[in-house]
């Protein structure tokens, strides 16, 4: 059997950009990632007015370690017009992640000479790591770490006034997600569990897979995740959940807690559960296995 190790799949075009700075968050008073929520809401004070600012020192915000805060502006004035809302999110005191909600269209897209690509039900300008729903009115501005995770997918609660945050805070692997059910049994199982899915066919890159089904929104460790759930002979045998570095510790306290310490550590793995769960570092997600599969990737990939 050949093993595969795959690089998360999120589709090829959406992997690319290598600038620092996208341009699309210099819209808001030149605004760039990384800065504090201080430098922002120093030049956001000059365009917008300031609705609420949550901070979390229990974080389950995927790219924040320590600490999580949410700025929340109304009517923010930009040279191309007026955002009824927006949501700028800090991690570790660092600006990770823009979520615009009203007149986005025109204030985003009306100017530029670039076409976007199309990814599902969104228009993505790939550069500016800009993901638009033209039809709700929302755009996201994410950093290479928020692509990753799935960011795009994700609504921020505290944009809405009267929000609760509902999520199931458990830290067990999902249960439904049973290694090795059948596709007509687990498809709306999945469905059910998710915002919204999407199915991918897989080309022969992996052996072991014909099919995955990207699922968005599902709930681990408090907060709604993207999971890749691939089948071999139309039976689950592989599910990545996609995670950011930043809650590496996080995750790999969960672990232990389900499965005991890791029976295999290297740079790049911890492994759990006779080889059936491992915890990637070198791009942040967790693998599940079927078992045949493990006992191979411990023999052929980790030379076990």
């Amino acid at each position: 059997m050949k093993i595969t190790i795959k690089h998360s799949i999120l589709v090829t075009f959406l992997l690319v950009s290598k600038s620092i700075f996208s341009q699309a968050e210099i819209i808001f008073n030149n605004v760039h990632f990384d800065e504090s929520t201080s430098q922002v809401e120093q030049k956001l004070s000059l365009i917008a007015t300031l609705d609420n600012k949550i901070t979390l020192d229990k974080p389950t915000f995927p790219l924040a370690s320590n600490q999580e805060t949410h700025l929340i502006y109304s009517n923010i004035k930009t040279a191309n017009g007026t955002i009824n809302k927006v949501a700028f999110t800090f991690s570790d005191n660092k600006l990770s992640y823009i979520q615009a909600n009203g007149n986005i269209y025109k204030t985003f897209v009306e100017k530029r000479k670039d076409t976007a690509r199309a990814y599902m039900d969104y228009e993505v300008y790939v550069k500016d790591k800009l993901f638009i729903k033209e039809k709700e009115d929302v755009a996201w501005i994410l950093t290479s770490e928020g692509m990753h995770t799935g960011l795009f997918a994700w609504r921020n609660p505290y944009l809405n006034e009267n929000y609760s945050v509902k999520l199931n805070t458990g830290t067990n692997i999902p249960e439904f997600i049973e290694m090795g059910e059948a596709l007509e049994v687990l498809k709306p199982i999945l469905e059910l569990n998710s915002e919204f899915t999407y199915i991918e066919k897989l080309d022969d890159s992996d052996p072991n897979a014909q099919l995955q089904i990207n699922c968005f929104g599902v709930d681990y460790l408090g907060f709604p995740r993207k999971i890749e759930a691939r089948f071999g002979n139309k039976k689950l045998n592989v599910v990545w959940i996609l995670t950011a570095k930043a809650e590496e510790d996080r995750i790999r306290q969960a672990l232990i807690n389900q499965y005991g310490k890791p029976i295999f550590v290297n740079d790049d793995w911890e492994i759990f559960n006779n080889w059936q769960v491992a915890l990637r570092k070198d791009k942040p997600e967790v693998l599940l296995m079927e078992q045949n599969i493990g006992l191979e990737y411990k023999s052929s990939y980790f030379k076990q």
